[in-house]
C-alpha cells in the first residue's frame, strides 16, 4: 500500500497517480532543447503545491536553458488499474512516478531504461539511503531513484494517554503494553476507542502484513515462493486483535473500517491508537479536526520490524540518453536536494502555513541528512518533542518493504483481519491455514 500524505505532508498528495492523456516518450524538440515529459505535478485543486512545482520547474529551466519540462497532472499519481496498460501501451511518461513495489515488475517486463551508467549524473545518488537505492537496483542494474520512504508507526493521543491514567511521554513498546493501554483508553467511555484498525479494501491486508513485520515474521519466504504467514508471528497479529476486539471491548463495536473512518475517529479525539506513517498527523490537523499538540507517534511495538514504503521516479525505455541525463538533473533540483526545492524547501513551506518538523522521510545520509534535518529543525513549527520516540525507536528497527504482488496478497489477508474482527468464534488456525494456501498459488502465478 501507499502511506496516505504527500512527501511534502501538508496536502494529501503522496498517493500520486498517473495521468490518463498520452503522454508517451517524447523526441527532443526542433529548436534544440531536449525535452522530457514528467508526471505526479500537483492538480490544480492543490493550490499551495501545484504554485509551488511550477515555480520549481520554471527555476530549473532558467538554470538550464537546453531542456523543456512538460509535466502531466492528476490525482492521485498512480492508479494501479490503468499502470500497466500504460506501460504496456506505450504511454508512460519519460520520467514517471511508481511506487517501491513498482520497481522490480518494471524491470522485469522490460519497460523501463536501465540508467546504470547515467547515475553518475545525478548529484544526490550518494547521498540517497542505500535500502532505498537498493529497492530501484535489479540485478544489479539500476532502474530508478527512489524519491520519499516512509515508515509505519504507532499514532496516538496525548490528551486521551493523560486523560486514562497513562504517561504521554511512554508510549506502548510491547503489544502487551498497547493492549493494556487500549484497554484503559477504552474505558473512559462517552465512545472512546482505544485502538483502531483497517479491516477491508485490502488495508486490513496491509496492516496485518505491517504488524507480522513488528512481531518478526514475514509474509512471504525470502527466495519469495512460498507464503510464512501461517506461523506463531501470524497467529500472534490475529490473536491479539481477537482478544482486544473480544475480550477486551478496546477497538469499539463498529469493525470493516477503511483509513479515512480511522482517521475521522483519531481527530475527533475519539481514538486512542492507530498505526500509520507521520504523515497521517497534518492529515488529522488539516482535514480530521485534530490538534497537533495532541498527536504524537511512536515506533512499531514489539521492538522487532516495521513496514516501509515510498515512491520514486523510473525512465521510459524509449528515452534516448540526452533525456535521461535531463531527467536525472530535474530530479536533484525537484526532490532530491537537501533543503531546497519542491520537497526540500522547508522556509517555503513555513510561509505557506504547512507542518514543519514532521520526522520523515529520512531520505539522505551523512552530511546530506545533517544538512536536511538542520533546516527542517530551522523552520520547524510543529511540536517536534512529539515525535522523538519514533526517531529514537525506529533506529533499532528492521526496515521490511512490502512483500512481492502486494495488492493480490492484502486481498488475502484482508478476509483474514476482517473475519477475527467481525466474528467471536473466528478459528485463526484455519485462517492462517486457507491464507496461506492462496498466497501461495498468487506467487505460483508469478
Amino acid at each position: 500500500m501507499r502511506s496516505t500524505g504527500f512527501r511534502r505532508t501538508f496536502l494529501t498528495l503522496m498517493a500520486c497517480s498517473l495521468t490518463l492523456t498520452a503522454c508517451g516518450s517524447s523526441d527532443d524538440t526542433a529548436d534544440g532543447k531536449t525535452r522530457i515529459t514528467v508526471n505526479c505535478m500537483p492538480p490544480k485543486s492543490a493550490k499551495v503545491d501545484r504554485k509551488f512545482f511550477e515555480a520549481d520547474v520554471a527555476a530549473f529551466e532558467k538554470q538550464n536553458p537546453d531542456i523543456d519540462v512538460v509535466a502531466h497532472d492528476a490525482f492521485p499519481c498512480q492508479d494501479p488499474k490503468t499502470f500497466d496498460a500504460k506501460l504496456a501501451g506505450g504511454q508512460m511518461e519519460d520520467v514517471f512516478y511508481t511506487y517501491f513495489t513498482d520497481a522490480g515488475h518494471v524491470a522485469d517486463i522490460h519497460q523501463a531504461a536501465d540508467i546504470t551508467r547515467y547515475v553518475k549524473d545525478l548529484k544526490s545518488y550518494g547521498t540517497l539511503q542505500q535500502q532505498l537505492r537498493d529497492i530501484y537496483t535489479v540485478d544489479g542494474r539500476i532502474y530508478g531513484i527512489p524519491r520519499t520512504g516512509y515508515s509505519m508507526g504507532l499514532i496516538y493521543n496525548r490528551k486521551l494517554f493523560a486523560k486514562a491514567g497513562l504517561d504521554p511521554d511512554k508510549p506502548p513498546a510491547t503489544w502487551e503494553e498497547l493492549r493494556a493501554d487500549a484497554k484503559r483508553i477504552a474505558a473512559l467511555g462517552g465512545g472512546t476507542i482505544g485502538y483502531a484498525d483497517y479491516s477491508a479494501q485490502n488495508q486490513g491486508g496491509w496492516h496485518f502484513t505491517a504488524e507480522l513485520y513488528a512481531q518478526g515474521g514475514d509474509v512471504v519466504s525470502a527466495d519469495g515462493k512460498k507464503a510464512t504467514v501461517d506461523t506463531p508471528e501470524g497467529k500472534a497479529v490475529l490473536q491479539n486483535l481477537k482478544d482486544m476486539r473480544w475480550s477486551d471491548n478496546s477497538m469499539g463495536s463498529k469493525q470493516l473500517l477503511v483509513i479515512n473512518d480511522v482517521q475521522q475517529l483519531m481527530g475527533s479525539g475519539r481514538l486512542g491508537m492507530y498505526l500509520s506513517a507521520p504523515d497521517n498527523i497534518p492529515i488529522l490537523v488539516k482535514e480530521k479536526g485534530g490538534n497537533y499538540q495532541d498527536l504524537a507517534i511512536a515506533p512499531m511495538p514489539g521492538g522487532q520490524g516495521t513496514l516501509i514504503g515510498g515512491d520514486g521516479y523510473m525512465f521510459n525505455k524509449k528515452d534516448s540518453p540526452e533525456q535521461i541525463k535531463a531527467g536525472l538533473k530535474w530530479l536533484d533540483h525537484m526532490f532530491l536536494t537537501p533543503g531546497k526545492g519542491f520537497l526540500g524547501d522547508y522556509a517555503r513551506a513555513k510561509k505557506a502555513d504547512a507542518p514543519v518538523g514532521l520526522p520523515e522521510p529520512r531520505l539522505f545520509t551523512g552530511a546530506a541528512d545533517a544538512k536536511d534535518q538542520q533546516v527542517k529543525k530551522a523552520n520547524a513549527n510543529v511540536p517536534v518533542k512529539n515525535y522523538q520516540a519514533f526517531l529514537d525507536g525506529n533506529q533499532n528497527l528492521d526496515m521490511k518493504i512490502e512483500p512481492p504482488h502486494a495488492q493480490q496478497i492484502y486481498s488475502v489477508l484482508d478476509s483474514a483481519v476482517s473475519a477475527v474482527l467481525t466474528k467471536k468464534d473466528a478459528d485463526i488456525d484455519q485462517l492462517l491455514k486457507d491464507a496461506s494456501g492462496k498466497i501461495d498459488s498468487i506467487l505460483a502465478r508469478g
